[in-house]
């Protein structure tokens, strides 16, 4: 079954509901964005998060003792490299991490073959700040990135009505969503359920009893 990640978490109310929805990783994120949080925010939601539950740290361009001291203060269990940080960088720090792409064409997509990371977060290009734009990318794109299932996330643009045709194209280890389960640019307790149950491929009898 494909794991879900919720992004961009800034408050109690939504890290439970998507707890409580049956969601496989939290995302927090760290850099310039309006869901921007800092480490006590973060380290606070953290409580909520079970230890089944992955918590992830977004950061574009960070320094390593930025990293490291966010890692272990929230505490994290994967960094997610947002920005332009190269391969030797992301081994110098030394910590649990995730590179995310941005996908334009197919030579994006095989830059995944530089780097040595446990996972790759394949995005569309970020427009006001760098990350994701809320649009969905070429799927086809990453038909030849030499990447394996397992190690796939994919984000971008995804939401209720095409988390499930996205899985069965591309068969990702984990979708990651943020502005998807948002009204108005404010994260909504029922699309974060709505979304996690499709995701899971749950009947609508499952998502009634979660709920």
């Amino acid at each position: 079954m494909t794991l879900v990640k919720i992004c961009g978490l800034m408050q109690p109310k939504h890290v439970q509901v998507a707890v409580d929805s049956g969601a496989d990783a939290i995302g927090f994120v760290f850099a310039p964005s309006r869901r921007e949080v800092t480490i006590e925010q973060a380290a606070e939601l953290a409580t909520l998060i079970p230890s089944s539950v992955l918590k992830i740290g977004v950061f574009v361009d960070a320094s390593k003792e930025q990293l490291q001291r966010t890692f272990k203060e929230v505490p994290l269990d994967f960094i997610q490299y947002h920005g332009d940080e190269s391969p030797e960088f992301i081994r110098e720090v030394g910590l649990p991490s995730i590179k995310a792409l941005a996908i334009r064409n197919e030579e994006d997509a095989k830059r995944a073959a530089l780097y040595e990371v446990d996972y790759f977060l394949f995005d569309t290009p970020g427009v006001e700040y760098k990350g994701g734009s809320g649009r969905t990318f070429d799927w086809s794109l990453l038909e030849d990135t030499g990447v394996s299932r397992e190690q796939t996330i994919l984000a971008g643009g995804l939401h209720a009505e095409n988390v499930q045709e996205a899985i069965e194209q591309v068969n990702p280890h984990m979708v990651d969503v943020s502005s998807g389960v948002e009204i108005n640019k404010q994260k909504d307790e029922e699309r974060i359920r709505t979304f996690i149950h499709i995701a899971k491929g749950r009947s609508e009898q499952d998502a009634n009893y979660r709920n």
